[in-house]
């Protein structure tokens, strides 16, 4: 099924959307947000979907695939598929909204449903990136971002029935804000950098093996080290590779 419908809706997909999408990538994402600061626009709304793949609501994005989809057996299907129910404490519990956590379509549903925000955007003439619900717009001062973040934030609770997080959105300077584990420096042309909270959780995570080492053989706890590390360094790696473009 996904191989079939990425050819029908990716091609019409913003240009500023990365996420789960053929030859895109956060590398990508991060490099645009990086541009879009040194253009100016210095100051970022940053929003926060509460429980996104969790509260998508079926009728208003089965709505949207029939918009490219005429054969009712797909569609059906396609309901059937976000319909299905979960196990949950053993018991067999339905499933009213949202898509299925880990399913290989519900990455490109959830891009078919979050096309119309960008597009909205797009309308308004707006620089933004998009990484699935992971989503900043960059404006040139605070009281643009303020107006941006009152009306986005009406859209997609209004438009879309999703939930934005008041608590974890912000209107603030791009350096004040991670996004997609990153962030930039206040320098005229920003640099990327490694955000301060990734930093934190790859720190958190090697303090608790060392903790669970304690009195266990050694090279038991370098066997559990070297995957966070290996992970850490390509990550870095991958932001270098991005600073360079």
């Amino acid at each position: 099924m996904l191989q079939v419908l990425t050819p029908i809706f990716d091609p019409d997909f913003s240009e500023s959307s990365y996420g789960y999408r053929p030859k895109r990538s956060a590398q990508q994402a991060v490099s645009a947000m990086k541009v879009h600061v040194a253009a100016g626009h210095r100051w970022v709304v940053d929003l926060d979907l509460e429980a996104f793949f969790d509260r998508v609501n079926h009728d208003l994005l089965m709505a949207r695939v029939a918009r490219r989809v005429r054969d009712k057996r797909v569609l059906r299907l396609i309901r059937r598929y976000l319909e299905a129910g979960l196990f949950q404490d053993g018991l067999a519990v339905p499933r009213r909204q949202g898509t299925p956590q880990g399913g290989p379509l519900s990455p490109l549903l959830a891009n078919i449903l979050l096309d119309d925000v960008d597009q909205e955007l797009e309308r308004r003439g707006h620089r933004f990136c998009r990484y699935a619900d992971d989503m900043q717009v960059y404006l040139k001062s605070r009281r643009a971002g303020e107006r941006v973040m009152t009306s986005l934030s009406d859209f997609l609770e209004n438009s879309l029935r999703l939930t934005v997080n008041r608590a974890k959105s912000a209107v603030d300077r791009p350096w004040r804000r991670g996004y997609l584990g990153y962030t930039l420096t206040r320098h005229k042309l920003p640099r990327l950098t490694i955000a301060k909270t990734s930093l934190q959780r790859l720190m958190q995570r090697v303090r608790e093996i060392l903790k669970l080492g304690k009195g266990r053989n050694i090279r038991r706890v370098i066997e559990e080290l070297i995957p966070v590390l290996r992970g850490w360094a390509s990550y870095f790696s991958r932001g270098r590779l991005v600073l360079s473009t």
